[in-house]
């Protein structure tokens, strides 16, 4: 245990100092190989048998989709559609900005990509209306985090590689979560905004308004399909995830280059290159940590860790709340993705001798990795979006902990403690027992 425990720390070390990520699990995976006499043979076969899955091939047309949404002009169809519904009500451009980042990351699937595409556009949007450029940004970070729980979700897809879990089991456990935090800031929106001076459209009559509506759906619309074109084929069975993915990037570049004519050949190069370079690093990280996945199960660490935490507490809600801790603490230092296969391949025996479903306790990671990811003092989300925002980190702060502790800790708890939320819905579609 102690020798885990190192290798941890010589990854969060790495880390920090700026080595990149998938490089600092190849330096854990080399301590723990060294440090265990573990025979090579038996570790890289294995790593490559994990990567050449076809599963795996849903996460670079997912990550693809993303970069191609970001600058064919679909993230901001989005937006002006859900603008259309609430943008003329007072505040009503912020909860535009949480609904923006939850439909983005069902596409998207990750919050830096959330970041990104809907903090360039929605910050400078939401100052010129005199919303506070501080409270904007902040509001973007932390809504950003529904990325990684409204499907399709890339950090879902890697824990469900790593605990041979179903993927769309994993996504539908995540939506309960997603939905419930949703709401819960778009109503501390409305109250944090009262003392601003914003300024607010015009009210139209019913039929000016429908008329507007009609207008940004039949703009949206093609972007509107993308969500149903990939979960309806899923779950109605016609398709894998994988199928699905790769119909949908097949989907996005005719619409963005003649529909929308908003992606030429330049920027089509480009997303595939940044889509490109994303995918190789996941794949070199993924590589290193079913290395060291198979080094821990070679000497039954997660066993020990098991042990040892029950040794603590033999109280299943202590322990629970233990590993909600650890896992805010995992987020705090890593990022979303990174976060989930670490803390998935360390924690999942430890949930199993605890009696917890699988995808219950992929709810709860993904709740704790989004909120760490906000959290200070490392907090990898909310300082890229000060720095989409071009914002200091004191005119963000407040808000920022007001809609992560009043907002999403609630969520954290209520994840943890009320398994039927997570359950529910894989349930209804025979996806848990």
């Amino acid at each position: 245990m102690l020798t885990l425990l190192f290798g941890i720390l010589i990854l969060i070390a790495l880390m920090v100092i700026g080595v990149p990520v998938a490089m600092s699990f190849g330096a854990m995976a080399i301590y723990l190989a060294v440090s265990f006499d573990v025979n090579s043979r038996l570790l890289i076969p294995t790593a490559f048998y994990q990567i050449k899955s076809v599963v795996i091939l849903t996460i670079p047309f997912f990550i693809l989709v993303g970069s191609l949404m970001s600058t064919g002009g679909m993230a901001a169809r989005l937006i002006d559609f859900v603008n259309s519904f609430a943008g003329r009500v007072r505040g009503g451009l912020g909860a535009v900005t949480v609904v923006a980042c939850a439909m983005f990351g069902s596409i998207g699937g990750s919050c830096s990509s959330a970041v990104a595409a809907i903090g360039t556009i929605m910050i400078p949007r939401m100052e010129d209306n005199g919303y506070a450029r501080g409270y904007s940004t902040a509001l973007v970070a932390c809504s950003s985090i529904l990325g990684q729980l409204i499907p399709p979700s890339v950090p879902m897809i890697l824990f469900a590689l790593v605990t041979y879990q179903s993927i769309p089991g994993c996504w539908l456990a995540t939506i309960g979560p997603g939905l419930i935090v949703i709401s819960i800031f778009c109503i501390f929106n409305f109250f944090m905004v009262r003392k601003m001076s914003i300024e607010v459209l015009p009210k139209l009559d019913l039929k000016a308004q429908l008329e507007a509506i009609s207008k940004s759906t039949l703009r949206a619309g093609p972007a509107l399909l993308l969500p149903i074109l990939i979960l309806g084929t899923i779950y109605g069975g016609i398709a894998t995830p994988t199928e699905a993915a790769c119909v949908s990037v097949f989907y996005v570049i005719p619409v963005s280059m003649l529909v929308y004519k908003t992606l030429g050949w330049k920027g089509l190069a480009d997303a595939i290159v940044k889509g490109s370079t994303t995918t190789g690093v996941l794949i070199i990280m993924f590589f290193f940590v079913m290395i060291n996945t198979r080094i821990m199960t070679i000497e039954q660490l997660p066993q020990e860790m098991a042990n040892w935490i029950m040794e603590v507490s033999p109280n299943k809600y202590v322990v629970l709340l233990m590993v909600n801790i650890f896992l805010l603490g995992i987020g705090m230092i890593m990022d979303d993705i990174s976060g989930t296969v670490i803390a998935a391949s360390l924690l999942f025996p430890v949930m199993e001798k605890l009696g917890v479903h699988p995808l219950h306790f992929a709810a709860m990671m993904g709740v704790n990795l989004g909120l760490g990811n906000v959290t200070p003092p490392t907090a990898p989300i909310l300082y890229l979006a000060g720095r989409i925002g071009d914002c200091k980190i004191e005119s963000y702060i407040k808000p920022s902990l007001v809609l992560m502790y009043g907002g999403m800790l609630p969520v954290v708890l209520l994840t943890t403690y009320w398994p039927g939320l997570s359950l529910f819905l894989p349930r209804l579609f025979g996806f848990a027992n």
